[in-house]
């Protein structure tokens, strides 16, 4: 097991194979784990790290609320990179990793040979959306703070979570699932790396938002998986990774 530290908070991660390097970020609620059939696929040819947010899996759950933020997410990933010996990677993730990845790139463009947005949004340029959107944030935190783990229910088999702070997850919801602004979705025009935007055909919240990043962002590539709904990945592996592998293999001609 490897852990960075970064300002004493440890974050765990797994470095798997050689080649072109992929970071890759789960999504609220899951693990590195729910990345395990594209590390298997693609380790071969690649150098794959995925990691556990903080809240998340092995990594540390701070009491602080204070040290859960979108900008926490971006420093963190900004320290994996650091700690693989790593200047630059093809930056990708899965709901709120998609958005972190976004979130990195608006600060660290220079860090990223390319984007993947698996099931992701931008965010919201109107203050009502917003406001909805961190209602429900509000409303997962509430939950996790009143019924504990047992929540994730059949969901920790599905998405291969296992967590050891319900209070983290909570503080998560609040901190990095909630936006505090809309400098991420006005930055998707000045996005100038090459970026697939991948959706689950039956992940229908995320559908138009993936319309939207692949109509602003120049040159993106944008696919929608079969038999899949918001964990594409987990949904429906064989199709995600022949996407991923596809536009894996645009980016070396």
């Amino acid at each position: 097991m490897a852990y960075v530290t970064r300002d004493g908070v440890r974050l765990y991660y797994e470095d798997h194979g050689k080649g072109p390097a992929i970071l890759l970020s789960h999504g609220y609620g899951a693990t590195s784990q729910m990345w395990r059939d594209q590390v298997g696929a693609f380790k071969g040819k690649y150098r794959i790290i995925i990691w556990d947010l903080r809240g998340h899996g092995e990594s540390d759950c701070p009491d602080d609320p204070e040290q859960y933020s979108k900008q926490h997410t971006v420093a963190d990933i900004a320290a994996l990179l650091d700690e693989c010996g790593l200047e630059r990677a093809v930056i990708g993730g899965h709901s709120l990793g998609g958005y972190s990845t976004l979130a990195f790139h608006r600060v660290h463009p220079e860090r990223c040979d390319a984007l993947m947005l698996f099931n992701c949004g931008p965010g919201f340029k109107k203050d009502e959306a917003r406001l909805k959107w961190n209602e429900t944030a509000n409303r997962r935190a509430q939950r996790f703070e009143d019924e504990g783990l047992a929540i994730m229910g059949d969901r920790v088999e599905y998405l291969r979570a296992e967590h050891r702070d319900a209070q983290g997850l909570a503080h998560a919801a609040r901190g990095m699932l909630a936006h505090d602004n809309s400098e991420v979705i006005f930055s998707l025009p000045d996005i100038e790396k090459p970026t697939l935007v991948l959706v689950g055909v039956d992940d229908t919240p995320f559908i138009a938002a993936a319309d939207y990043m692949a109509a602003k962002i120049r040159g993106a590539e944008k696919a929608v998986i079969e038999k899949a709904g918001h964990a594409a990945n987990l949904d429906n592996s064989t199709d995600f990774n022949t996407a991923m592998g596809g536009f894996l293999e645009g980016l070396e001609t």
